[in-house]
This record gives structure tokens, sequence and C-alpha cells, in this order.
């Protein structure tokens, strides 16, 4: 584990992030919605999505497990190592998709002010029942 560089441990088995004198393996689910529940985000802004949070990976530090989007709500799986902070890794991947999003999909900015709701679902694998995510996301309709 000697020297500064970062190293990914990632098997079918385990996946651990090595780096410095720290090992760990930080997975969260995390949930986000578009101001109001709208069900904007249709099948082309979807698709988009998903390549966006691909490609920001390397830049905000996270691992995409697995991502679900709906037309009103979007599912992420993510690594990052336990130095960083994963509301600030969410708000920047939530910051980076309104402005590309927005830019790429006028539509966006005809039906919401925001993109996104100010509020965000996380909790680290395993500690969350689906009844408490599923009463997470009936819950920002409002919002």
């Amino acid at each position: 584990m000697g020297g500064n560089s970062k190293m990914n441990l990632i098997t079918p088995e385990t996946s651990y992030i090595s780096e410095n004198h720290l090992i760990s393996r930080c997975i969260y689910h995390v949930i986000f919605c578009p101001k109001y529940r709208r069900k904007v985000l249709t099948e082309p802004i979807q698709l988009r999505l998903k390549e966006l949070v691909y490609q920001q990976q390397n830049e905000y530090q996270y691992s995409v497990i697995e991502i679900e989007t709906m037309p009103d709500h979007v599912h992420l799986l993510i690594q990052c190592s336990a130095n960083i902070h994963i509301h600030a890794v969410v708000s920047n991947i939530k910051g980076y998709l309104s402005k590309i999003l927005r830019e790429e999909f006028p539509e966006l900015k005809k039906r919401l002010p925001c993109l996104w709701t100010h509020g965000k679902f996380i909790a680290s694998v395993g500690t969350v029942s689906l009844e408490v995510v599923k009463k997470y996301i009936e819950n920002q309709k409002g919002v």
C-alpha cells in the first residue's frame, strides 16, 4: 500500500479502494428527483443523463456500479473513497447534469425553473429498506 498513488482493486467478489493508509469500500444508493417530481426525463434525456454520469466518474471521483432512470427520478449505486464526501459528489453530479441537460434539451428550461429538487437521498448499501426508498420518492412530489 505504499506510495501516494490511488489504486482500485475491483474483482467480481470484492471492490475496495486503496489509497495511502486507507482501504475502503463505501457504496451508496443515491436517489434524486426533478423539481416537483415532474416526469420530464424522457428516453433521450435518460440516455444522455447516463452517458454524462459515466463520463464524470474520474472528475468527481466516484465509480458507477449501477444506474437506473425513470421519468421522475434517478437511482445511482456508486462507490467512492471514504476520504470523499458523498454529499459533495452527489451535488456535483446534479449540478453538472442540470447544466448540460438544460443546454442540450431546451424543453427542460421551459417546464422547470431548475431541474432538480434541492433534496437527495443517500444511504450506504445494506442499511435501507425498499419501503424507505419508496417513501422518499413519494415525498418528493410536492418539493
